[in-house]
């Protein structure tokens, strides 16, 4: 397991693993996480896992630099878990054009796709969840088909209603509040991502993987009524 391990001031440190987005790298820092779960080194508060990079905050008070550094690369010689950590496929339900995804015409369009075939290309596929960010219950995901690719609005909207389905580049995500963006809004999920009152409050984890599943308008309404009570379908990778 190869990184290189960097202060990040005086309460973190950053770990690291290349410049290589793709699914090798995660496997290595969802690897180290897991290892770091289990030494539960005293002074550690958290840690943020991103593309390429872990950072981990420490108390300098409990534990210094130095020591901390050691005790991290102890942990990439530990012997890891001989069986893989499971890895979970979340099915999310999508609503896709009309009010819910007032962009589907335009990455059909942007591509000489018909909105059909903007959907095939866009779900039932698996997503990789690199890294959650940008705000709370936001996945980064990889695996877009390059043949939908967009560019951003020149104008951000203001505001996109929460669970919208969006492409932003060769990206694709889900917003999880009601937040400005400049992504191509192509569906929205009924699903919610973020409860800040349950005692998980997130519904993803870097590392998984999501399937966008097509819904009617009929299907989007009865799984919005059903707020937290419903429950995602979640399928083990093999």
């Amino acid at each position: 397991m190869d990184f290189v391990i960097s202060p990040l001031g005086d309460v973190a440190v950053v770990l690291s693993f290349g410049n290589e987005i793709d699914e090798r790298t995660n496997r290595q820092i969802q690897l180290f996480v897991s290892k770091l779960e289990k030494e539960k080194i005293r002074g550690i508060l958290e840690w943020v896992p991103a593309y390429t990079s872990l950072t981990i905050y420490y108390q300098p008070e409990i534990i210094v630099y130095e020591s901390l550094k050691a005790e991290l690369e102890k942990v990439s010689l530990s012997a890891g878990d001989s069986k893989p950590e499971r890895k979970f496929v979340y099915e999310i339900p999508v609503c896709y054009g009309g009010e819910w995804g007032e962009d589907l015409a335009y990455v059909a369009d942007y591509h000489g796709l018909e909105k059909q075939e903007v959907i095939n290309f866009h779900a039932n596929r698996e997503y990789l969840i690199y890294m959650m960010g940008f705000m709370p219950g936001f996945p980064y995901l990889g695996g877009l088909p390059a043949k939908l690719a967009v560019p951003r609005l020149e104008k951000p909207r203001q505001s996109v209603m929460p669970g919208a389905v969006g492409i932003g580049g060769n990206q694709t995500g889900i917003y999880p509040a009601d937040v400005p963006s400049g992504w191509r809004i192509i569906g929205t999920t009924p699903v919610t991502l973020f409860s800040p009152d349950k005692e998980e409050p997130f519904l993803f984890r870097s590392g998984h993987y999501i399937k966008f599943v097509p819904i009617s308008e009929e299907q989007f309404l009865t799984i919005k009524q059903m707020g937290d009570t419903y429950e995602v379908n979640r399928i083990e990778k093999r």
